[in-house]
């Protein structure tokens, strides 16, 4: 394990906007337990797709999408707070 010192552009919480020394720009630091739940939905997601279940499917990605939408405009307003432009 190794030290660093990151800068945190937005509180700590679970979806923090953190950049590490040596980067352009922040990442999202996401929790080991989100992680796993959302590879657990996408999982469900490919099932359901799998099964021929496309109503269902709908419903799994559209809370997917929510969920990643959230994090992308939390990072988005963290760099425009900061006078950082987005690297997409």
């Amino acid at each position: 394990m190794e030290r660093v010192e990151a800068e945190l552009f937005t509180d700590g919480g679970n979806d923090a906007v953190v950049r590490l020394p040596g980067r352009n720009f922040p990442g999202v630091l996401i929790q080991g337990d989100t992680l796993s739940i959302l590879q657990t939905d996408v999982a469900e997601l490919v099932e359901l797709c799998a099964a021929g279940d496309l109503e269902e499917a709908g419903h799994v990605a559209s809370l997917l999408h929510s969920d990643l939408e959230e994090k992308l405009q939390r990072y988005t307003e963290a760099l425009e707070a900061h006078g950082l432009r987005r690297p997409f």
